[in-house]
């Protein structure tokens, strides 16, 4: 009686990646990588990435030794016995079942990025200052989802509108799976509601950009000061009214790249010019990435587009209670509910049609 579970060739497939594992495992203790702080950090991450991989496969050849072992003592066993070892391998064959997608889904290629904190970047687009009170509404859903995640939140900057919305707001957000709940959040967002800037209840259709990036550490990038600008100036609030009187506020330009970022919500230039650092760091990360993986560039451009009404990965329906994300076709009628924070069933959606599609790109 064979038993259920992955097939042969999803099996030899995880025992590549065993392994690599135990490649891993062997240079983790040769002193010349721990002489090395970003080899460390690359081959430590990819370490633990895999070890699922070689737990599946261990439960797997255990559950297998269980079942045939079962299955070679119960025709010679009595009533009693046989009732006894028929169960053991009814359980052990369900777990195999089960065992087998989730040995499947170890085959999805890893994401690079698995593990690192979020620095997302919210601002106002399309719709005047309902576009920037929306992407208000967006900063306290996201600030109410990784509180339900336990996930810290870090504002690095944050320009409020005039009516109280956010123009731009930079967030670090930190959690072991906050990468991968939330990377698919870059893009436009697009809201349908009666404003409150609008007398004659009618219906405006407004956006907001949200662009989701991987922070990137010391030892990712390495930025020369020789190609920094860096230009300092008053900060101001919404309106244009100082809110201090001293040149705290940080414009960085790279000068390789052309990447441009300002900070000024805080009142020391030192710690605005630390956050503009730690963001630029990431940027300049990301285009890196795009020089080994077309896909990211690609998807970079598809976060931010234009910010305009056409170009939408998701819209929030007030009248309709709705929120659809286009990317994969789902509708759900909780709009109060993701709005507050409540937006695992659209991100769970997302994870597992990622999941299908690189599987399928895969063969398994």
């Amino acid at each position: 009686m064979s038993s259920p579970g992955p097939s042969a060739a999803v099996i030899a497939r995880l025992g590549l990646l065993a392994d690599e594992y135990r490649e891993l495992e062997a240079r983790l203790a040769d002193p010349a990588t721990a002489a090395d702080p970003a080899r460390l950090t690359e081959v430590a991450r990819r370490y633990r990435a895999l070890e699922p991989v070689v737990a599946a496969l261990a439960e797997h050849d255990r559950l297998v030794g269980d079942v045939a072992a079962a299955e070679s003592l119960i025709e010679s066993a009595d009533d009693g016995e046989r009732g006894q070892l028929t169960d053991e391998i009814d359980i052990a064959r369900e777990r195999l079942g089960a065992l087998a997608l989730e040995m499947r889904a170890l085959l999805i290629p890893p994401d690079p990025d698995a593990g690192r904190a979020v620095i997302m970047e919210i601002r106002g687009a399309e719709g005047g200052e309902e576009a920037n009170l929306f992407a208000g509404d967006l900063l306290a859903m996201y600030r109410a989802y990784a509180q339900r995640h336990g996930w810290g939140v870090e504002v690095l900057d944050h320009d409020e509108s005039d009516l109280g919305g956010v123009n731009q707001v930079t967030l670090v957000i930190r959690g072991d799976d906050a990468w991968r709940r939330l990377k698919h959040e870059g893009g436009p967002h697009r809201v349908q509601r009666v404003p409150v800037t609008e007398s004659q209840g009618r219906v405006h259709t407004s956006s907001a950009t949200v662009a989701v990036l991987p922070e990137a550490d010391e030892v990712d990038v390495r930025i020369d000061e020789a190609d920094l600008d860096i230009d300092v100036y008053r900060s101001s609030g919404a309106g244009g009214q100082h809110v201090n009187t001293t040149d705290s506020a940080v414009r960085i330009t790279h000068r390789p790249t052309g990447i441009v970022v300002t900070m000024q919500d805080q009142r020391s230039q030192l710690q605005n010019r630390a956050r503009a650092l730690q963001v630029l760091r990431s940027r300049v990360y990301e285009l890196e990435r795009a020089r080994v993986d077309g896909e990211r560039s690609a998807d970079r451009r598809s976060q931010v587009g234009g910010g305009g009404r056409s170009e939408k990965i998701r819209t929030y329906n007030f009248k309709e209670g709705r929120v659809t994300d286009h990317r994969i076709g789902l509708t759900i009628h909780r709009l109060p509910e993701v709005l507050a924070g409540d937006l695992d069933p659209v991100v769970d959606a997302l994870i597992a049609d990622e999941g299908e599609r690189l599987l399928a790109e895969g063969g398994a």
